[in-house]
């Protein structure tokens, strides 16, 4: 087992390397400046794309945690291009928001406050501080902590609330995405606050911030976990009135082991406890979501009786990490081969090692999803950080 440890680390740092090596060399955008908007498939740049918040507060925060690992220069000056993108162009400085996306002239595009965008620049700015004590990135992190605080929170009902117009009014479409239910409270939004939150209490031990921490861990606790099931619940309205929808694998596997990282840095004695008991029970339901090739499907619509046979990459990414963290918790090695069969899933069906990074995913015959190589929401964030975890987590 300890052979395997050893050869799993050295794989997955030499990934690491991959990953950051494919966005160095492919993403960024020398004719408008930043990174490009959008490369599909194929591998072909698409000119003049749309500029998400997420992609780049991701390749902001993938970079600097990179960095700490790979000591590379070039990744810091990549994490330092992501930092200047970000709080010139996509930090709102009228409103101190943040725009969901500009055009590739760097004019805004969507100007809606989406709360995820702005927790995903704080977790992206806080990591940026850690490599570089740049004031500027601490200080816009905690102005957008201050403004989630000020807007977002559910004074009456506790949570948070998805989205707003540039200035801060209520806004009809609350949603990520086409995919998501069109409701105001959010698990996944729920997920990344506290994840951004916590991120942000590393570099600045601010009590009220630590009060805020402790107080989301409590209310995903009581609402987004079903202690019967295991799974999470996804989607309330503003009272706490739920919405069904699907049970999603790969956000039970995510947030088993995210959201006891976030309650260890919380410091709060009870949440750690509870969290570690969520983590094993979390990440033994997502076994329902594994295949015989040890991948893990997508997400299963239980009122269909019906799985999305689709295995897509950062489910596998997020798999890694819950599993693993399963093992180091129970010390059943049932866990870890999980991990072991998870990551050789990986090597064959989801890495390019043609091109670099990682397929989309496959279907159910194991043709190729042909989406975005980059985009929206496909960035180096899931897979460079599930190699971080098992880089830091694997003491060999």
């Amino acid at each position: 087992m300890l052979v395997q440890l050893k050869q799993l680390k050295t794989e997955v740092s030499a990934e690491l390397e991959n990953i950051l090596d494919y966005w160095s060399k492919n993403s960024i955008d020398i004719q408008n400046d930043g990174f490009v908007g959008q490369i599909d498939h194929n591998e072909n740049v698409i000119e003049n794309a749309e500029k998400g918040a997420v992609l780049n507060a991701r390749i902001l925060w993938s970079f600097s945690s990179g960095y700490q690992v790979t000591k590379n220069e070039a990744h810091k000056k990549i994490a330092q291009r992501a930092f200047e993108y970000v709080s010139n162009h996509f930090y709102d400085t009228e409103s101190g928001g943040l725009f969901w996306s500009i055009h590739a002239d760097k004019t805004p595009k969507d100007t809606k406050n989406q709360i995820y965008a702005l927790a995903f620049a704080i977790y992206g700015l806080s990591e940026y501080y850690v490599i570089s004590k740049e004031d500027k990135a601490l200080e816009i992190a905690i102005i957008l902590y201050k403004e989630i605080q000020k807007h977002s929170y559910d004074r009456v009902n506790k949570g948070y609330l998805e989205a707003f117009t540039r200035d801060w009014q209520p806004i009809e479409d609350l949603r990520l995405s086409d995919k998501d239910a069109n409701e105001k409270k959010t698990m996944n939004t729920h997920l990344h606050i506290v994840e951004a939150y916590a991120n942000l209490f590393k570099v600045w031990k601010d009590k009220t911030l630590q009060s805020d921490i402790i107080e989301l861990l409590q209310t995903i606790e009581k609402h987004f976990i079903n202690t019967e099931t295991g799974h999470l619940r996804l989607f309330f309205d503003e009272n706490w009135i739920e919405k069904p929808d699907m049970i999603s694998y790969g956000h039970d596997i995510e947030a088993a082991w995210l959201l006891l990282q976030c309650a260890e840095i919380s410091e709060d004695q009870t949440l750690i406890a509870n969290y570690k008991k969520h983590a094993v029970q979390m990440a033994e339901v997502t076994k329902e979501g594994l295949d015989s090739d040890g991948g893990l499907w997508y997400e299963f619509d239980a009122e269909k009786n019906e799985l999305v046979a689709e295995k897509h990459w950062w489910v596998q990414a997020e798999a890694l990490i819950g599993f693993y963290n399963a093992y180091q918790l129970t010390g059943d090695e049932n866990y870890l081969d999980i991990v072991f069969k998870n990551w050789d899933f990986i090597k064959t069906h989801i890495l390019d090692t043609q091109n670099g990074e990682w397929f989309w995913g496959i279907y159910r015959d194991y043709s190729l999803i042909e989406k975005d190589k980059a985009g929206f929401w496909k960035c180096p964030y899931h897979n460079s950080r599930a190699c971080l975890e098992l880089i830091h987590r694997i003491k060999t």
